[in-house]
């Protein structure tokens, strides 16, 4: 047995250090019969140009600094590079994954020292457990539709309109009907006094032309002052296959979503009343050849109680130069309406997925 053992450690050895050596570096191990560990991510690096009058930014998510006057700003980052491990025994999963966002999301002494080091600082985006269709722990909310992400350079493209929140929750899955309870919290209103969880609920269509998901979402909320409020959305988001190997990608949002869509567009709450919120967006991806392909992208969210109205639209072009590496080119805008302040980006991207 002890034979045994060191055998298996050895292997695992082994098979780390091939991963460290590896140019093809991505890959699962087979532990037993029933058992694989899996080592997954990517390296990514960012070079972005900002100009105008909205303060720049690693990317746009709904929200930022309006400018007095326009301002330029060039920024280089690795910060999106991300690392992730999967365990499967059996019927059970366990998967974590961190990338280096640390605290904020710009540079600074608060996550990335750009003086002498530029040091990151990592964190968990995803830790959870699968047993069947029972998943425990911190993941994408039961409300988002991940296929819909367009492609871009600009991280997770137009946030400003997609739901995009990843939190802790109990979910199950029954055939292509999905329940969770998550992990309530009232942005804008009382912190720390929430005590019913959000309930989400999401219907799945899959077929050859692609999926479909219908989501819907009930909550409630705790304003300043105490009184709890009740909070009901919807929202539909696709991804549809088109014309040889393109495809359309949509999200479709309203109700009182707050913190769920659009990434700081909204919130639950404004002056103790529950905020209404609108979202859209859209994403075309075109493949001119086997290995080079655009996307062209757009989303708005305008809100009832706070009038914000953001927008971001972009267009790129990714060449692969293998199946793990491609560089890409992309010029958008981000506006803030509501503040009359916008800037154009243009960002330069290096990615290498493991």
């Amino acid at each position: 047995m002890k034979r045994m053992l060191n055998t298996k450690k050895t292997l695992l050895a082994a098979s780390l250090l091939a991963l460290a050596t590896s140019a093809n570096a991505g890959f699962t191990i087979k532990l037993e019969d029933n058992a694989t560990l899996t080592f997954g991510g990517y390296f990514k690096a960012d070079y972005r140009y900002t100009s105008g009058t909205v303060a720049a930014r690693d990317y746009w998510i709904g929200t930022g600094t309006a400018l007095d006057k326009s301002q330029s700003n060039l920024n280089f980052a690795v910060n999106e590079s991300r690392f992730n491990t999967k365990y499967v025994h059996g019927d059970v999963t366990g998967y974590i994954e961190m990338d280096f966002y640390g605290a904020a999301t710009k540079g600074g002494y608060a996550s990335a020292n750009e003086v002498f080091t530029n040091s990151s600082n990592p964190r968990i985006r995803h830790a959870f457990i699968k047993y069947k269709n029972l998943l425990v722990g911190q993941t994408w909310s039961t409300y988002v539709n991940t296929s819909t992400f367009a492609e871009t350079a600009d991280f997770g493209g137009a946030l400003n309109a997609e739901a995009f929140i990843r939190q802790t929750q109990v979910r199950y899955t029954m055939g292509n009907f999905q329940v969770a309870l998550e992990n309530p919290e009232s942005y804008g209103g009382r912190r720390g006094q929430d005590s019913v969880p959000d309930a989400v609920f999401r219907y799945n269509i899959k077929r050859d032309w692609g999926n479909i998901a219908i989501t819907g979402l009930a909550r409630q909320l705790t304003t300043l002052s105490g009184t709890k409020k009740s909070a009901l959305g919807f929202g539909i988001a696709g991804k549809i296959k088109t014309i040889g190997k393109d495809d359309v990608r949509f999200q479709l949002h309203n109700g009182n979503l707050g913190r769920y869509v659009g990434v700081a567009a909204s919130t639950d709450l404004v002056d103790e009343k529950v905020e209404k919120s609108t979202s859209v967006m859209v994403a075309y991806r075109h493949f001119w050849t086997e290995s080079v392909r655009s996307t062209a992208f757009y989303g708005n969210t305008q809100t009832d109680l706070s009038n914000r109205d953001r927008t971001h639209w972009g267009v790129n072009i990714f060449k692969s130069y293998t199946k793990n590496l491609s560089f890409g080119f992309e010029i958008g805008n981000f506006e803030m309406a509501d503040k009359n302040a916008d800037s154009d980006y243009a960002q330069i991207t290096a990615k290498y997925v493991l």
